[in-house]
C-alpha cells in the first residue's frame, strides 16, 4: 500500500466514522431519522394478565364457571385446566378510542388515547426466568445483552453526567435471573444498567465512602483516583480487547460526576405538592412505586436514555409479584394498586411536560394468564397469547394491533414476538433493527436474533 493508500484508508475510514457520528447526532438516530430520544420500560414481573386487564371477553362472563374446553389438549405449567374464569374487575370503555380496561387500572384507563395496545404478543417460554430473558434480551437462553445495553451502546448517553441507561428494582428484591436482566452480556461492559435503589439510604451502591472512613477527605479521594486510573491505564496496556477494565475505569469517571449530579435528581422536596400528589407520593400503598416513577421522569429530563422499572421481585411467598397462581384478585389487586396511580402519572406528567413527544413509554410482562381457573381464584402461565402496550415518541395513540381468540387464550390476528416490538421501539429511536450488529463469537448477533419486523400500523 502507498502512502496516499494508506492515508486515505485510515484517514478517510476514520473521517467516515466522524461523519456517521455527526449524522447521527443531527438527526437524532443512528440509520434515520428518530421520532424519540429516550424509553421508559415498565416491566411486570410474574406474568400479568391480560385478560383481566385489557383483553376483554364477553365469553369469559357468558360461560363462567363451566367446564373450560377450546377444542384441542392444554398442558399447563403447573395444572390441570380449570373452569371458566371470569375476571373479578368490571370492563368499561374509556377515551374517544372507547378501549376496553378492567377496573385493575382506573388510572391507567385515562391514558388510553395516548396508547397503542399490542394484543397479539406470543413467548417461547412459559417458565419465568427463560421468558423473561426473551423479553429482557431477546433470547430465552442467558448471556446476551439487554435491551438497554443495546440501546446505550448504539447511541450512548445525553448526558455524560448520568448513565445512559438506569434501572430501577422494585424495592423488595429483583426478578427471575437477577441482575442479567439489565447487563451488557457480549457488549461492552459499561453498557450494562446502573441500579438506583429509590428511597434507599444508599441509592447506588458504593458511591460515597462510609461514614466511618473519616479519614478519606475530597482531596485524598482525588489522588486516589488519580493513581488508581494511571494503574489502570498501565494494566490495560497489557490487555487490549478486554472490556471489562475499560467499562470499570469509565464507572470510577462516571462515579466521580454522579457524586455531583445523582443526589440533585434524587432528591424530590423541589418537586411541587401537585407534582407528588399526582405519582401517590401522598399515599402508603403508592409511595415507593411513585418514588420510583417520578425519579424515572427526573432521569429522563437529565438526558438518561433508557430506564427500566420493575414491578414485583421473585422472592416466593407471600406473592409479591404478578404470578398469581392461588389468588390473583388478592395478588393483582395488590399489586396493581400500587402500580396504577404512578404508572399513569409519569404517562400524564411526560406529556404535560412536553417529553412525551419523544419519549417512549413501554410496558410489558413475560407471557400472559390462562382464562381458566387455577384451584379455584388462581390462573396458570398462558405464553400463547398475552399483551402489551407502548405510547408517546411516534407512536399512534388509541389504536389496538392483533387479537387472542375469543377466550383470551391464543394470540390469532396478527400474532408478534418481543422481536417485532423490540425492532418498532429501535426504529422510533431511528435505528434499523438488522443493521444494529456486534460481532461475537463469528456471529454478527443483534437484539433481535434473525427475526422481527416494524409494527407500522401502530407509527404515527
Amino acid at each position: 500500500m502507498d502512502r496516499r493508500k494508506f492515508l486515505w484508508s485510515y484517514g478517510g475510514g476514520l473521517g467516515g466514522i466522524a461523519l456517521s457520528h455527526l449524522m447521527a447526532q443531527a438527526q437524532g438516530g443512528l440509520h434515520h431519522k428518530a421520532k424519540a430520544k429516550r424509553v421508559v420500560q415498565f416491566f411486570l414481573s410474574g406474568a400479568a394478565s391480560q385478560c383481566d386487564s385489557f383483553d376483554y371477553k364477553p365469553l369469559l362472563v357468558e360461560k363462567a364457571g363451566q367446564k373450560w374446553d377450546p377444542g384441542e389438549k392444554v398442558e399447563l405449567f403447573q395444572s390441570n385446566p380449570g373452569v371458566v374464569m371470569p375476571s373479578p374487575w368490571e370492563w368499561k370503555r374509556h377515551g374517544q378510542s372507547g378501549k376496553w380496561v378492567s377496573g385493575l387500572f382506573p388510572h391507567t384507563a385515562g391514558c388510553v388515547d395516548d396508547m397503542a395496545f399490542l394484543m397479539s404478543m406470543l413467548s417461547k417460554s412459559n417458565v419465568h426466568g427463560p421468558a423473561t430473558f426473551m423479553q429482557a434480551t431477546g433470547f430465552v437462553l442467558p448471556g446476551f445483552p439487554s435491551m438497554g445495553a443495546w440501546i446505550s451502546y448504539a447511541l450512548g448517553s445525553l448526558n455524560e453526567n448520568l448513565p445512559s441507561f438506569v434501572v430501577l428494582p422494585d424495592a423488595r428484591g429483583v426478578p427471575p435471573n437477577g441482575p442479567a436482566n439489565w447487563g451488557a452480556g457480549f457488549l461492552p461492559a459499561s453498557h450494562q444498567a446502573t441500579a438506583i435503589r429509590v428511597g434507599s439510604a444508599d441509592p447506588i451502591q458504593d458511591l460515597f465512602p462510609p461514614a466511618s472512613a473519616k479519614y478519606i477527605t475530597a482531596e485524598s479521594e482525588r489522588e486516589g483516583l488519580e493513581l488508581l486510573q494511571k494503574v489502570n491505564r498501565a494494566h490495560l496496556e497489557d490487555r487490549q480487547g478486554d472490556t471489562r477494565l475499560d467499562a470499570r475505569i469509565a464507572s470510577y469517571e462516571m462515579a466521580a460526576r454522579l457524586q455531583l449530579s445523582a443526589p440533585a435528581v434524587m432528591d424530590l422536596t423541589g418537586e411541587t405538592a401537585a407534582t407528588q400528589k399526582l405519582y401517590g407520593l401522598d399515599q402508603e400503598r403508592t409511595s415507593e412505586m411513585g418514588r420510583r416513577c417520578l425519579v424515572a421522569r427526573r432521569l429522563l429530563e437529565k438526558g438518561v436514555r433508557f430506564v427500566q422499572i420493575w414491578s414485583g421481585a421473585d422472592n416466593g411467598f407471600p406473592r409479591r409479584n404478578w404470578d398469581s397462581h392461588e389468588n390473583l384478585a388478592k395478588d393483582h389487586g395488590d399489586m396493581a394498586g400500587a402500580l396504577d396511580q404512578p404508572m399513569a402519572a409519569l404517562v400524564k406528567d411526560l406529556k404535560a411536560r412536553g417529553l412525551l413527544e419523544d419519549t417512549i413509554v413501554y410496558w410489558t410482562t413475560e407471557f400472559g394468564r390462562m382464562p381458566c381457573s387455577q384451584g379455584s381464584k388462581g390462573r396458570d402461565h398462558n405464553p400463547f397469547g398475552f399483551c402489551s402496550w407502548i405510547a408517546g415518541g411516534g407512536v399512534k395513540g388509541g389504536v389496538t394491533y392483533g387479537a387472542t381468540d375469543d377466550w383470551s387464550y391464543k394470540a390469532v390476528e396478527k400474532p408478534i414476538y418481543c422481536y417485532d416490538l423490540h425492532a418498532t421501539v429501535l426504529h422510533l429511536l431511528g435505528i434499523d433493527h438488522t443493521r444494529l450488529t456486534y460481532r461475537h463469537n463469528g456471529i454478527d448477533r443483534r437484539l433481535t436474533d434473525v427475526h422481527g419486523s416494524v409494527i407500522r400500523e401502530v407509527l404515527a
